[in-house]
C-alpha cells in the first residue's frame, strides 16, 4: 500500500534537523581512533579472541536461544556474574545485553510508586528514559551538585513525599569527562535513607584497584547499585548491574527488560570475563592510558583549553555547524574524531569529543593536537 503524504512528516523532521546542522548519518571507521570507547584497546585483544575461540571449540553456543528464565541461562553467564560480583565487591551481579537497556531496566523496576528519582541533569539518556518510564516521581538536579540533590529530596519531603529517594549519577561523565562527587553523594544518600545508583560505564576497567571503578569503596552497601559496561574499556558488549542479592532477585522476578529479552550471547560473557582478568593481570594498560591522558591534558592547556583529567576530553565549540566543520577538517587529516551536538549535549555546547585509547600512541596524540592547533584557530 502506498499513497502521497505517508512520509511527509518524517521528511520534514529530517529537513529541519539538516537546517540546524543536527542531521545524523552513519559513517565507517577511518583514521586514527580518537572516537571509540575502547579505552584499553581490548576489543581486538588476542587473549579475548583466543578465549572466545576456545569456548566455541568446547561447544559454547553463539546465541543464548532464549531468555535467562527459559533456556537461555548458560554457565558462562553465571560464571561472569560470579566473577564480577567478586571483582567489584558486590553481593550479586546480573548480566544485561547492553548499558542502555540495563539503565532503563533498573530505573523502570527498582524505584517504586511513591519513590523519588533525582537525576543529575547530565546523566546518560538511558537513565532519563528509564526514570520517566518508571513509576516514581522524577526531578533533575544541577550537574555534580550534591547540595542540589539534597535540596530536591528535602523539597519533595516537604511536599509530602514518603517513599525512598534514588540518586542517579555517572561516576565519569561520557561527554564531559568529569567525575561525580561520590563521597558527598553517599553522605546525602545516608542522611535521607536514599539509594545511590552509579553508572560506572566510563570508569570500569580504568580507575580504582584492578580497574574496578570509581565507586569501588561504596559497592557492597545495601543502598548502592552500580552499572558496569562491558562494551567500553572491557572491549566486549553487554553490561553488569551489581547490587545486593535481594535487588538482583527482584530484577529477575519483576524486570520486564530482563524477563522478556533473549539473553546476551554466552560468548560475550566469556569475552567480558576474560577482559576482567586482563585488566587485573596487565596494570600497564591503565598506566599507559594515564600517560596519554596527561599528555593530552597538557597539550589542551597549551591551546588555552581546559583539561578534563580523564580519557574523555571535550573541546567545546558551541555552534553546531562550526563543530561539524572542525570534525571534518580533522577527519580529512587522518584523525577519527566526531562532533557531538544537541540533544546529546545541551544547546550551545556542541563539541569535539576526543576519546583517548590504547589504539593510538603518544606520537598520534601529539599529531592530533598539532592539527587541532591550526584548525581551532580557523574555527574560532
Amino acid at each position: 500500500m502506498s499513497g502521497k503524504g505517508f512520509l511527509d512528516r518524517y521528511e520534514a523532521t529530517l529537513s529541519g534537523l539538516a537546517r540546524r546542522s543536527r542531521l545524523r548519518s552513519l559513517s565507517s571507521r577511518s583514521g586514527l581512533d580518537f572516537a571509540s570507547n575502547d579505552y584499553l584497546g581490548l576489543a581486538r585483544s588476542k587473549r579475548m579472541r583466543e578465549a572466545v575461540a576456545a569456548a566455541l571449540a568446547a561447544g559454547t553456543s553463539v546465541g543464548a536461544t532464549g531468555s535467562r528464565l527459559l533456556r537461555g541461562n548458560d554457565p558462562e553467564h553465571e560464571a561472569l556474574e560470579a566473577k564480577a560480583a567478586d571483582v567489584f565487591g558486590a553481593e550479586r551481579a546480573l548480566f544485561f545485553g547492553g548499558g542502555y537497556v540495563a539503565n532503563f531496566a533498573v530505573l523502570t523496576t527498582l524505584p517504586q510508586k511513591g519513590d523519588l528519582v533525582v537525576l543529575d541533569e547530565l546523566v546518560h539518556a538511558s537513565a532519563h528514559e528509564g526514570a520517566r518510564a518508571g513509576r516514581a516521581d522524577v526531578v533533575e538536579a544541577a550537574h555534580n551538585d550534591a547540595s542540589a540533590v539534597e535540596d530536591a529530596i528535602v523539597a519533595w519531603r516537604v511536599m509530602g513525599g514518603t517513599g525512598r529517594p534514588w540518586i542517579v549519577v555517572e561516576s565519569l561523565y561520557s561527554m564531559d569527562g568529569d567525575r561525580a562527587p561520590l563521597g558527598e553523594l553517599i553522605e546525602v544518600a545516608d542522611r535521607h535513607d536514599a539509594f545511590l545508583f552509579i553508572d560506572e560505564a566510563h570508569a570500569t576497567g580504568i580507575y580504582g584497584p584492578i580497574g574496578c571503578g570509581l565507586a569501588h569503596d561504596l559497592e557492597g552497601r545495601d543502598n548502592v547499585v552500580a552499572l558496569h559496561s562491558c562494551g567500553k574499556a572491557l572491549g566486549a558488549s553487554g553490561a553488569l548491574v551489581t547490587a545486593p542479592a535481594v535487588l538482583c532477585d527482584y530484577l529477575v522476578n519483576r524486570c520486564r527488560p530482563f524477563i522478556y529479552a533473549t539473553a546476551p550471547s554466552p560468548l560475550m560473557a566469556v569475552a567480558a570475563a576474560t577482559a576482567l582478568d586482563i585488566v587485573a593481570d596487565e596494570p600497564d594498560r591503565r598506566e599507559r592510558l594515564a600517560g596519554l591522558v596527561a599528555l593530552a591534558g597538557k597539550r589542551a592547556e597549551n591551546l588555552g583549553l581546559p583539561a578534563s583529567g580523564s580519557q574523555i576530553l571535550p573541546i567545546i565549540v558551541g555552534d553546531n555547524r562550526r563543530t561539524m566543520a572542525l570534525a571534518q577538517a580533522l577527519q580529512s587529516r587522518g584523525f577519527d574524531v566526531r562532533g557531538i551536538r544537541p540533544p546529546t549535549v545541551p544547546e550551545g555546547t556542541a563539541r569535539i569529543r576526543i576519546s583517548l585509547t590504547l589504539n593510538v600512541g603518544e606520537d598520534d596524540v601529539s599529531a592530533l593536537f598539532d592539527a587541532l592547533a591550526g584548525e581551532w584557530e580557523r574555527a574560532s
